[in-house]
């Protein structure tokens, strides 16, 4: 355990967070998507896992550590659900509030079409398969900066 760390971000997990650099993607994925040969493709070249939390779960231990690009575009894509892409089910209206609570205002998300996710997942710099059961439980995020300390 380490102080003031989510204990669902496990070290490989951390370890990608941290690698990323500013306008690189991660997808975070349910346990419908073909993660592991989607992952493959990847970056990182591999699968990395939030077992047995839901989506929601895994985007607020995420966003702890992970700075969302500016506010002046859109940073979290969700998939869209085939044949209603406006509709937003239950995993999407749950990482939307997660998303809100750390931005403090409504920051919210834009669909990506099914197939159109897939080739954008395979392009991330990584894959994180949750226990998410649920379907359209998939998110693309687009990492942001942090700006420097205020000099002394």
């Amino acid at each position: 355990m380490l102080k003031n760390i989510d204990p669902a971000l496990n070290a490989d997990v951390l370890h990608a967070l941290r690698s990323m650099g500013h306008a690189d993607t991660l997808a975070l994925v349910d346990t419908n998507f073909p993660a592991d040969s989607i992952a493959r493709q990847t970056t990182l070249g591999k699968l990395l896992r939030m077992d047995n939390i839901p989506a929601a779960r895994a985007m607020r231990a995420i966003l702890s550590v992970f700075p969302l690009d500016t506010p002046l575009q859109p940073s979290v894509g969700r998939m869209e659900v085939m044949g209603d892409p406006d509709q937003i089910p239950a995993p999407q209206q749950e990482v939307q509030a997660e998303i809100d609570a750390v931005e403090g205002k409504s920051t919210p998300m834009y669909g990506i079409e099914r197939f159109a996710f897939y080739e954008q997942a395979k392009e991330a710099y990584c894959v994180i398969a949750t226990g998410e059961t649920r379907f359209y439980g998939c998110f693309l995020l687009t990492k942001g900066v942090i700006p420097p300390a205020a000099e002394l």
